[in-house]
């Protein structure tokens, strides 16, 4: 399987067209002005120099010539410096872009390892490989033609066997690029594992450690190492029978060369015989760079394929209609209504909410017939997961991440969630480090930064996912009783496991394969013996 050439094309637009021109143009005409100096030096040490004048116009012109070689290799040099800058920061600017936009399928269909290595070792082919291979591919193509045109110049006679060389030439160039592509390809892949098996481990280092398996987790990584190696190794071994064939190649150029030009020594110029043997003894080295230039260009541009793959998922709805911006103080009340919401994780999954039909009232009632956009809906709620998720930074970037309250706002919300005390007790306060995803607090603090920034935000909508579940009783305790306080006056939308922290809750939701069995207040659902009685019979509570 080929690469498409709408790969190539998709760089060469990246790169900017009128500078994939100007490339292309540059370098055909430097190898242009090569050839036409190597004839015109042919012709001028043949020739039977007498004057100054005519030495001075075999010296001017050969000047001229090498003058003009030499700016044609630095424009198209810096053309392609030019053009491959501009086409990094494209390719790497859609696929952040795609990536951040991508709907949630995707970050759980796509191992991280893979992501990770699109945006490192493929944005790191595209900065560094793909614009040196481009220009090499270019330059040794031309060369190759180059070549052909000056011995058959010379000798005329050689291109009739220059077709059976060519087609020759040419099935063993695609042999090759096909399975080192291929190769590549399966190479690329392997790799992907081990950038997995790299971060699984990291991340569960501790549970690892605590059960014993870091033999197994070595030997895993072994594993996956040398099925890598698998894919590598025959990448080296087809380098080797390339080079064997293109020497072949090589050599029958240079007996057809040499053997025409004794044939017709009578009938042309000893300057040029010189030039053609000249440039067939070049052929072998330069046939061997043009093959592997153009196969490491398109195991290369594999890397842009990669990209643009990426680039191209499907996203999510448009975040922002700049048109369409719903009023700062949207919605004015948590007023909630759904009709016949059906739920899956992803395409080709089963459903896991069916038929859901509530509606949950406020003591005002809004109606929007315009169509809000995603950062509009998600700006305007509040979520607390069960798992607290903090960045790298301190205190104060995890509270208020775009920088929009005073410190006053800060140290007042602290004290609301209760972690006044400890923050003061902190040499820096509020600019106190925080590790990576929160790595130097506890997960209760955690959890109380997370109940801090709710608060902040006084969202009319709050949304609790377990976000007890892995806390001590103190801290939940804590947490229940400042959302009972803090938002009594909001509607709180909660998941939770745990049957006490919701007994005081207005109307509680039992979901059971999906559909909503029971919804009603706590009370008159105890009263039913229904479901929910059962459980918080389970639990103690009836």
């Amino acid at each position: 399987m080929f690469v498409k050439f709408a790969v190539f094309w998709a760089y060469a637009k990246s790169v900017k067209v009128y500078l994939a021109v100007g490339i292309l143009f540059f370098i055909v005409l430097a190898e242009i002005t090569s050839v036409a100096s190597g004839i015109w030096l042919a012709r001028w040490s043949s020739s039977n120099v007498t004057s100054d004048d005519e030495r001075d116009m075999y010296l001017g012109v050969y000047g001229g010539l090498g003058f003009l070689q030499a700016i044609s290799v630095l424009v198209s040099s810096l053309c392609l410096a030019v053009g491959s800058k501009i086409a990094s920061r494209y390719l790497h600017q859609n696929i952040l872009k795609n990536v951040m936009h991508a709907p949630m399928s995707f970050f759980e269909t796509t191992p991280l390892g893979r992501i990770v290595n699109r945006f490192s070792k493929d944005i790191s082919t595209i900065d560094d490989k793909v614009p040196n291979s481009l220009i090499m591919s270019l330059r040794t193509l031309c060369g190759v033609l180059g070549t052909i045109i000056a011995i058959s110049f010379a000798t005329p006679i050689f291109l009739v066997v220059i077709l059976p060389l060519g087609v020759f030439y040419f099935f063993i160039q695609r042999v090759y690029v096909a399975t080192s592509r291929q190769l590549k390809r399966i190479e690329s892949v392997s790799r992907s594992p081990i950038f997995n098996n790299f971060f699984e481990t990291i991340n569960g280092a501790s549970t690892i450690r605590a059960f014993g398996q870091q033999q197994r987790l070595i030997r895993d990584n072994y594993y996956r190492v040398d099925e890598n190696h698998v894919a590598y190794y025959p990448g080296t071994s087809a380098n080797r029978w390339l080079a064997l064939r293109l020497e072949f190649v090589g050599n029958l150029i240079i007996l057809f060369a040499a053997m025409f030009a004794v044939i017709s020594r009578d009938s042309i110029e000893s300057g040029l015989v010189g030039l053609s043997i000249t440039y067939a003894l070049q052929i072998t080295a330069t046939l061997n760079w043009m093959v592997r230039m153009s196969s490491e260009l398109e195991t290369n541009i594999v890397s842009v394929e990669r990209v643009k793959e990426y680039s191209e998922a499907p996203t999510e709805a448009d975040w922002v209609i700049p048109d369409n911006r719903p009023p700062d103080d949207w919605p004015d009340a948590g007023n909630i209504v759904i009709e016949d919401f059906d739920l899956k994780y992803r395409e080709g999954l089963p459903l896991v909410l069916k038929q859901i039909n509530c509606d949950i009232k406020q003591e005002k009632r809004i109606a929007s017939t315009a169509k809000v956009e995603l950062q509009d809906l998600r700006s305007r709620l509040t979520i607390i997961p069960q798992d607290p998720v903090l960045f790298s930074g301190n205190l104060r970037l995890n509270l208020d991440p775009f920088d929009s309250h005073t410190d006053e706002e800060l140290w007042k919300i602290l004290e609301l969630s209760h972690l006044k005390n400890f923050v003061s007790g902190l040499e820096e306060g509020l600019l106190h480090p925080v590790s990576e995803e929160g790595g130097n607090l506890s997960v209760g603090q955690r959890q109380l930064v997370c109940l801090a920034r709710a608060l902040l935000r006084k969202s009319k909508i709050l949304v609790l996912d377990e976000a007890t579940a892995a806390v001590d009783l103190e801290t939940d305790e804590l947490i229940q009783n400042t959302i009972r306080r803090e938002f009594a006056d909001r509607t709180v939308f909660t998941i939770a496991h745990r049957l006490n922290t919701i007994m005081d809750y207005t109307r509680i939701m039992v979901l059971d394969k999906g559909f909503v069995v029971e919804f009603d207040s706590p009370e008159n659902l105890l009263a039913q013996q229904g479901i929910f009685y059962s459980m918080a019979q389970d639990a103690g509570l009836a």
